[in-house]
């Protein structure tokens, strides 16, 4: 698995009250030289992300979640990551015996990566967590480049974002100085000035590029 180093460690979250379950699974990833962190109960996990600084995850992440245990259940557990807008972040593979396979699916198709019936090929689930860590890298890189995005956009005058929105919609210069009633001079200073901070070349890259950033 490449994943990119600037992104940090990538971590499996395991979650199943029970001892045995997650001590096998960590020295299974162990094994392909993967680090995890184990939980008996979905409390105490939410208790852990709780205490996390935002935004979290911070390193590609994922998290192989059982589906019944006492007090809150994996699919709870699951419902409460989703709310939070985490379950492309943190990508969830549900961890279930035969009679819960309704209930993971149902749950896959409401946003979890995947469930893996118990017992499970040693070398299909960790492939399958190597794909969720990929998945989450990916989200991560999305989200840091909307940051970059909106830092930039922070760094853009008053006027800079008219021009910028008139550039946006297409118009040549001399309708933009002609609807904020500047020079069409001004507005080449504007339009220069907003590609510098944005770092693009063009109004396509420009649209593009907001557009990828979800604004």
């Amino acid at each position: 698995m490449n994943l990119d180093p600037a992104l940090g460690l990538p971590v499996v979250y395991l979650v199943d009250d029970e001892d045995v379950v997650r001590d096998a699974l960590a020295w299974l990833l162990r094994s392909r030289r993967l680090l995890s962190e184990g939980f008996g109960s979905a409390e105490a996990f939410e208790a852990h992300v709780a205490g996390r600084p935002a935004p979290w995850p911070d390193a590609p992440s994922c998290l192989l979640l059982d589906v019944r245990m006492p007090g809150t259940s994996g699919l709870v557990l699951f419902e409460r990551l989703a709310e939070q807008g985490l379950s492309r972040l943190l990508p969830v593979i549900f961890l279930t015996g035969h009679g819960d396979v309704p209930t993971a699916v149902a749950a896959v198709k409401r946003g979890a990566f995947d469930f893996v019936e118990k017992p499970f090929s040693n070398n299909a689930l960790v492939d399958r967590v190597e794909q969720a860590l990929a998945a989450s890298a990916a989200a991560l890189t999305e989200r840091r480049a909307a940051g970059a995005v909106q830092r930039a956009l922070a760094e853009l005058t008053e006027r800079e974002r008219e021009v910028m929105r008139l550039v946006i919609d297409g118009k040549p210069n001399k309708l933009i100085a002609d609807a904020l009633a500047i020079s069409v001079r001004t507005v080449e200073v504007h339009r220069a000035r907003v590609f510098d901070k944005m770092n693009v070349k063009s109004a396509v890259e420009l649209a593009n590029l907001l557009r990828d950033a979800g604004i």
